[in-house]
């Protein structure tokens, strides 16, 4: 994405991205093809083809990038805001002091990427 994003002006080809980042070109590609049907990439085929930000790299928060690549922004389930799953080990959440620990690193983790654009990275 911050490739893409330092290249705004352009289709942005897949080898191009592959070589110049060093990542496998099947690997890229599934990251390509998820972050296209996300709505943040959109692309062409053909001669001069390639892939474009779909939005100005100022409005793509990491928030949001950050939880269509690596899932929930929260170290654990149970203090996950959008993806909460009780944990089977802690008998009362309330008085957990990992819970408590949890949820600092989680608020300290989404107050970076809450603030953080693809602008900031490129």
């Amino acid at each position: 994405m911050t490739y893409i994003a330092r290249n705004p002006d352009q289709m942005v080809p897949i080898a191009h991205i592959a070589e110049e980042e060093n990542i496998p070109h099947k690997f890229l590609e599934s990251i390509l093809l998820l972050l296209k049907k996300s709505g943040f990439l959109g692309s062409k085929k053909g001669k001069g083809g390639g892939y474009y930000l779909r939005k100005d790299a100022s409005e793509i928060y990491m928030t949001d990038l950050m939880r269509i690549l690596e899932g929930p922004i929260a170290p654990v389930a149970c203090v996950s805001l959008n993806y909460y799953e009780k944990c089977d080990d802690c008998a009362d959440e309330k008085t957990c002091s990992l819970n408590k620990l949890m949820i600092q690193v989680r608020d300290a983790n989404l107050n970076v990427f809450r603030n953080t654009t693809l602008e900031d990275l490129k």
